[in-house]
């Protein structure tokens, strides 16, 4: 028997081209039609993946929050949903559930002809929102998640952070001068984007970064959280995918032979120890530009919209030092990453609900920033709130973000310079939100300086 017929894997890699886009094609029509059918009938989790729900997804959030029983919400996508803050604080701090199946694969991916989950049936509209990417520490459990860890932390220490303030504020006040130029200008393009791309690319020390290319590849990434939405998405991603191994892959060589002291050759330095493999130095670089660039530039974005949509824009005008709180109120309000997923490794109770081994739980990080129960008048943004309830826009548990500080510090930084030097900003026309359940931001949003 040749290793073709034994491994059905290999000959589906050898389908042409053609034939492979079209079952891909009907295994996501399928997976988003069943989807969209449950929301026209209320399923209030299918709601969260199709518009016009996820345009505005706070009001299914409450709907998540009033149905919950014990915080469990179960839907007919075949995936059960926790809402409240103390519910998914409980999920994600509990060791019995893990971001892979018990048996360390990943869940289901529609690009993968394996065949079923758990007993889910392929078609099944739930399993569209789990990323079919590799992103480092986001898809690994114990015990390579805390190797990983261990060897990224670095990346964050506080002297690093100071160095990236300062690259922060030159940067802000470089492409505020080229807006300024123009009047009016695009703020998610033009500054949310462009301002972490620089920090990553001195986090990792790449020459000669081409800010519009490192976006394409970022927003492909960071759309594959939900899933692959398209075969043009999977064509998109499989593009990034390549030019970031093969742009790593160069780098690795240059830094063997001309290490300096910037993260990526003190991976590189690990990798020739035999700490991690090459492909866990790739997913680990693809997750910083993920995590430090798709993130910050939806925080800026969120919180500019959150202040000129509620009349506090002239608040931070008049105090800059206000940033600090911006940026917490976004987190908790409306924050960049809406929602994480993990997976019962055994039988767990949450809420008087029992959850079998394997079941998936999506933990609605936003909606948790939204309870009553959590936090007071929660569908008020107060720049100036007290914050007696920590807000979980950063996880928690195990997998608490490690780059929370570096966003934090990246919008803080925007925020306040942007401000002082452009008091009289206001919209100049429609925001175009971007396509996405778990990342939320705005794609395009049109503002003028003067």
């Amino acid at each position: 028997m040749t290793t073709e017929q034994a491994d059905p894997r290999s000959a589906r890699r050898s389908l042409p081209r053609w034939r492979a886009d079209l079952r891909l094609g009907t295994r996501i029509a399928a997976m988003r039609g069943g989807g969209l059918a449950l929301a026209l009938r209320g399923d209030p989790v299918a709601r969260l993946m199709h518009k016009p729900w996820r345009l505005d997804p706070y009001p299914t959030y409450a709907a998540l929050r009033a149905q919950a029983a014990g915080g469990v919400a179960r839907s007919r996508t075949g995936i059960n949903a926790v809402a409240t803050h103390e519910a998914c604080t409980a999920v994600l701090r509990d060791r019995r559930f893990g971001v892979r199946l018990a048996d360390g694969r990943m869940p289901f991916d529609p690009t993968d002809d394996a065949g079923t989950v758990s007993g889910h049936d392929p078609t099944d509209p739930g399993t569209a929102l789990i990323e079919p990417i590799d992103l480092s520490l986001l898809a690994l459990d114990e015990p390579d998640h805390t190797r990983l860890r261990r060897l990224a932390q670095p990346t964050f220490a506080p002297r690093r952070l100071a160095r990236y303030r300062d690259t922060a504020r030159e940067v802000t006040g470089r492409l505020l001068d080229d807006a300024a130029a123009r009047g009016t200008f695009d703020l998610a393009t033009d500054l949310a984007a462009p301002l972490p791309i620089s920090i990553i690319a001195e986090l990792l020390a790449i020459p000669d970064v081409d800010t519009p290319r490192f976006a394409r590849w970022g927003r492909a990434l960071g759309a594959a959280l939900d899933g692959v939405r398209s075969v043009r998405h999977a064509h998109a991603l499989s593009r990034a995918t390549a030019d970031l191994r093969a742009l790593f892959g160069d780098l690795v060589e240059r830094r063997r032979a001309d290490p300096g002291e910037d993260v990526f050759s003190q991976l590189v330095h690990a990798l020739d120890e035999d700490a991690l493999t090459l492909d866990e130095l790739v997913s680990l670089a693809q997750l910083l530009l993920v995590a430090g660039f798709e993130t910050t530039t939806n925080l800026i974005g969120n919180a500019v919209r959150a202040l000129q949509a509620t009349g506090t824009w002239d608040d931070l005008v008049a105090d800059p030092a206000l940033a600090v709180g911006v940026v917490e109120e976004t987190l908790r309000y409306d924050p960049p990453v809406q929602l994480t997923a993990r997976f019962a490794h055994e039988e767990v109770e949450i809420g008087g609900r029992t959850l079998r081994r394997d079941s998936g739980v999506l933990v609605l990080l936003a909606s948790a920033g939204r309870d009553p129960a959590a936090h007071t008048d929660p569908d008020r943004f107060d720049p100036r709130r007290t914050q007696t309830t920590p807000h979980l826009a950063f996880s928690g548990g195990a997998h608490y973000c490690l780059g929370a500080a570096l966003a934090r510090m990246e919008g803080e930084v925007a925020l306040e310079v942007l401000a002082q030097r452009m008091p009289r900003l206001r919209p100049a026309g429609r925001i175009v939100p971007r396509v996405a359940t778990v990342l939320r931001g705005p794609r395009h949003f049109p503002v003028r300086a003067h």
